[in-house]
Order: C-alpha cells, then structure tokens, then sequence
C-alpha cells in the first residue's frame, strides 16, 4: 500500500516543472514564460489636407490652437478613400514645446462607408526643429518624435469592421500644407 501511495505521489508530481531548485505547476511555468512581442504591419497611409491654425492662446496654463482639416486621401490595401473635410486637430502645446494631440474627422471608403478616426498623439523635438514646423517649412521627420494611436469608429456588421477591432499605431510627418500619417496595425 505505502508504493502505491508513494507512486500516485510520484504521479501527480510528474506534470510539475522544476524552476529555480522549486517544483512550479504547469500554468506557474507558462506565466514564467515570455509572452511573443507584438508585431506591425503597415496598413495604410493618410495624407490629411489641413488649414492654417486657429489660435485659442493660453487657456489653463497651456497655449491651445485648432487646425481645421480640409480633406485628403487614404491609400492601403485594405482601406482605400478620402478624408472629408470639416475635422480638425486640437493641440495643446505644453511649455517644453510638446504637442498633445487629439485629431477628429471622418473617411469616405471607396464603397461609401462612412469611418470616424479619434487620433490622439504627440509631436515634440529640439526648439530649433519645432519652430522650423511651426514656420511652415518641411522638416524631415526624423529629427523630431511625431507619434498617434488611431481608432476607428465603423459599423460592426460592415466590410470595414476590422478597423474597430484593431490596435493600431502611426508614425506621422507634419509638412506645411499637409500631415503624413503611417499606420501600422498591431499583430
């Protein structure tokens, strides 16, 4: 009797994983395990038309401006269209020159699916490189930090349901007369 006990001891014993000089259960090993890192996968290209700024000035310790979006395109394989005019761009810019971003408009897919994009972000770099931005010149955007994480409003039943269900991510460009947005979708 005392082997048989001592074999089912044995046994239910067996699944367990030897960590660190201490038995761990299955699922203690699988938390222990690192999780797979996410992966992007560039999914469209927004060139988004915009206006000049309109200045609010300081409000609660902050300067704050509107820049009316005016239109523009959508390119990618799965979403093609255009940005509809009448969204815009609140920033806030801090005193250390970042802008904290909220951009709210709507696209047109090519089959008339009307898409709500919320895109929060921050664009901030070096003062020189920033007043350069805000002077209208073309900056390359590799010398300042100008990043977003769009969400998509769309109807759950439609082709483009996807966006909705998606975490996406966008490195973006600010040129005079136009933003560049590249969205990657997260793996």
């Amino acid at each position: 009797m005392t082997d048989d006990v001592a074999r089912r001891s044995l046994l239910m014993a067996a699944p367990t994983v030897l960590l660190g000089g201490t038995l761990a259960s299955p699922t203690q090993a699988a938390e222990a395990s690192q999780l797979p890192p996410p992966r992007l996968d560039h999914a469209m290209r927004f060139n988004v038309l915009i206006g000049p700024a309109q200045e609010l000035g300081q409000v609660d310790g902050v300067r704050k401006r509107i820049i009316p979006i005016t239109g523009g395109m959508v390119e990618g394989p799965r979403l093609k269209g255009r940005i509809l005019p009448g969204g815009a761009d609140w920033q806030s810019i801090r005193a250390d020159g970042t802008a904290d971003i909220l951009a709210r408009y709507a696209i047109e897919a090519e089959d008339g699916t009307v898409i709500s994009v919320i895109n929060p972000g921050y664009r901030h770099g070096p003062a020189p490189v920033l007043a350069r931005i805000a002077a209208g010149e073309d900056v390359d955007p590799a010398l300042y930090y100008f990043r977003t994480t769009p969400r998509f409003e769309v109807a759950q039943d439609g082709p483009h349901a996807w966006l909705g269900r998606t975490i996406f991510l966008c490195t973006a460009a600010r040129y005079r007369d136009h933003v560049r947005l590249d969205i990657f979708s997260v793996g």
